[in-house]
């Protein structure tokens, strides 16, 4: 448990980084730990970091479809037709993600 001293005086301490509930601001508890509010700030900066990084994706050189099929066919036997298909399939993707194409187009579909 995260308690300094003995007795009816105890300080509370952060469970992560040891500070004493007068060294901050706020401390929290939680079942049996306390995490005080830098050590969240500090989470909070980890995690928005790390969504960022995953959220960023960058094509700067797309595999040809040639190079994709060359690729399977390090891993996949036979089956050239349907490698064909989807190495074209998954450069078209590749550049449908690139360009930014989605369904916000400004075509207006009508019934004929």
């Amino acid at each position: 448990m995260a308690r300094i001293g003995e007795g009816g005086g105890e300080l509370l301490k952060c469970s992560f980084c040891g500070k004493s509930q007068k060294q901050v601001k706020k401390l929290i508890a939680g079942p049996g730990v306390y995490i005080c509010d830098e050590c969240i700030d500090l989470c909070n900066e980890i995690i928005e970091e790390e969504l960022s990084d995953t959220a960023e994706l960058h094509f700067d050189e797309l595999p040809k479809p040639k190079d994709i099929k060359d690729f399977l066919d390090d891993y996949i036997v036979g089956q050239t037709h349907a490698k064909k298909i989807l190495s074209v399939a998954v450069y078209n993707h590749y550049k449908r993600i690139q360009v930014g194409t989605g369904a916000d187009t400004d075509v207006e579909l009508a019934k004929s």
